[in-house]
């Protein structure tokens, strides 16, 4: 199964709380799912659009981590109270395709 570390589960699936002020990295690892000989060609990362969100969840990196197997997306701003649906697709080289997400809430931090 893929490792998605420091992430919280629930019954929906896993999740992250984030800080609308923060811009932070999250990881996906695939190394559980990924063959040892293959690894990761491409990689895309989506975020849910939230119709009406005036201050939506974005990102304007995506990284391919060295270590073959590890996707990693910078997130920035994002709607207090609003949970968002961030999905990693990738292809390997020997091409197998294959998406996982999770989802970011969205919560001030600071008092």
């Amino acid at each position: 199964m893929t490792q998605l570390t420091g992430f919280r589960k629930d019954r929906t699936g896993s999740y992250i709380e984030k800080d609308p002020q923060s811009y932070l990295d999250y990881s996906i690892d695939w190394s559980d799912w990924i063959p040892q000989d293959d690894q990761i060609a491409t990689s895309t990362w989506r975020i849910e659009t939230i119709s009406g969100d005036t201050a939506p969840l974005t990102t304007d990196q995506n990284i391919k981590n060295s270590s073959t197997s590890v996707n990693t997306v910078w997130l920035d701003a994002g709607t207090a109270g609003k949970n968002y649906e961030v999905t990693n697709q990738i292809t390997t080289d020997n091409g197998l395709t294959d998406e996982r997400y999770f989802r970011v809430f969205v919560k001030n931090r600071s008092a």
